[in-house]
């Protein structure tokens, strides 16, 4: 905790150079930025999977730049205060990354929740900053938290980027208020980072137009990582992880499963990951008489799931509307194929030679591709696989790809006169 009764705690990295002053020093190396990520999505202790994919970028941003995480929690009931700020101590959703997180109590009028919402993220950054993190660079993880970071970019003079993983742009699902938050955000950041080209059409689709540059999500290629003891001499494992919501086309799936089982019988389906939908999809399986086929295992956390892919043969993409999907991409750094949908983001990765791509929503031909796949399990390299995988999208790679984007702005805003400095740059 940053402050409570009275007590303060160093935010990580950093030591006090005397308690009684308030007084802090940053250790850092001379050729290392900081970086501030502002998020509204970040893992919780509630919600231990949620946007775990900004915490993959914060892990690889860390590798050559010192990031600390500020993320909104949102409004609070419980608060006795009318605001409170904590530094995560958990280090499993840490994961080596510093945390702040931030709680409000809601606004007493509906239509000032906004504007309660940017000041109490002013006052966190006020905080942070005395505190001794003053940003070279502020990365906005998604739209809806790039009001308070443009503002506080302006009025600092702090470069703003915006990361993009949004799936209600290819979906069409914004409102008016979310297409204007996206416009101004975008509009005003100095450089918009979609995960795929995909996401970037969507978002121009809107009539809204930024400065792009495509990076993508991150594959932990410590963690997930090729097999050596997997059996071919048992029934082939087909992996599925996931939300369990409608847009994953778990139904589709298990449909064609049924027909596939009237083919075949060689092969066990693993479904992981947790959703409304759970219930409605055990349903369906039992009354496919698929039980003895499909495993739902529920929620597993990132060291399981790579458990899971070390066994696995085969990794299954069902959805009907993806951005990205990293699971698709751990599963190639594991070194197995994958069989997509072609829902957006997986067809600028998905190639002849790491997988398939079938239409969405297609039962006939997902049951086709996952007998096809099963039948020239033999053709692929699982090495291969994951040396694709790892030139790609392994922490290092877009690690040096975040490094240069922020090397680049800092770099054009240092060479600027101040008075320049505070109108740079706006994106056209």
């Amino acid at each position: 905790m940053l402050y409570e009764g009275g007590q303060q705690t160093c935010l990580n990295g950093m030591v006090s150079a005397g308690s009684e002053a308030g007084e802090w020093v940053r250790i850092i190396t001379m050729d290392r930025l900081k970086i501030l990520f502002l998020t509204n999505w970040y893992p919780t202790q509630q919600h231990p999977v949620r946007a775990v994919w900004v915490r993959e970028h914060a892990k690889a941003a860390a590798i050559h730049d010192d990031v600390l995480v500020l993320h909104c929690a949102g409004p609070d009931l419980a608060l006795k205060t009318s605001w409170r700020m904590e530094q995560e101590t958990d280090e499993n959703l840490r994961e080596g990354i510093p945390v702040c997180r931030v709680w409000y109590r809601p606004a007493p009028i509906p239509q000032i929740s906004y504007l309660i919402y940017l000041w109490r993220m002013f006052q966190a950054f006020r905080r942070i900053r005395r505190e001794g993190f003053c940003p070279d660079i502020i990365h906005v993880h998604v739209y809806d938290a790039g009001g308070p970071a443009v503002l506080l970019g302006k009025l600092n003079s702090i470069p703003v980027v915006v990361s993009e993983h949004f799936s209600s742009f290819p979906r069409k699902l914004l409102g008016h208020l979310d297409i204007l938050k996206a416009r101004l955000a975008f509009r005003w950041a100095n450089l918009v980072l979609p995960v795929s080209h995909a996401l970037q059409k969507a978002i121009e689709d809107y009539g809204i137009r930024a400065r792009f540059q495509v990076v993508p999500n991150i594959a932990d290629t410590r963690l997930f990582s090729p097999s050596h003891t997997r059996d071919d001499t048992q029934a082939k494992r087909i992996l599925f992880v996931g939300q369990l919501t409608p847009m994953k086309g778990v139904t589709h799936l298990l449909h064609a499963l049924a027909q596939l089982r009237q083919k075949r019988d060689d092969w066990q389906l693993d479904i992981v990951g947790n959703g409304d939908a759970r219930i409605e999809y055990e349903r369906l399986a039992a009354d496919l008489k698929l039980c003895d086929k499909v495993a739902f295992h529920g929620f597993k956390s990132k060291p399981e799931v790579a458990g899971f892919m070390r066994h696995a043969h085969l990794f299954v993409l069902s959805s009907l509307c993806e951005t990205f999907s990293a699971p698709a991409i751990e599963a190639l750094a594991s070194g197995i194929p994958v069989l997509a949908t072609r829902c957006g983001g997986p067809e600028e990765f998905i190639t002849k030679d790491v997988g398939v791509l079938v239409p969405p929503g297609d039962e006939n031909s997902l049951c086709k591709g996952l007998d096809d796949m099963l039948n020239n399990l033999h053709l692929y390299s699982s090495k291969q696989i994951s040396q694709y995988a790892m030139e790609r999208f392994s922490p290092e790679i877009v690690g040096a790809k975040l490094h240069a984007v922020y090397r680049s702005l800092s770099s054009i805003r240092d060479s600027l006169s101040p008075v320049q400095q505070r109108r740079f740059p706006r994106a056209q």
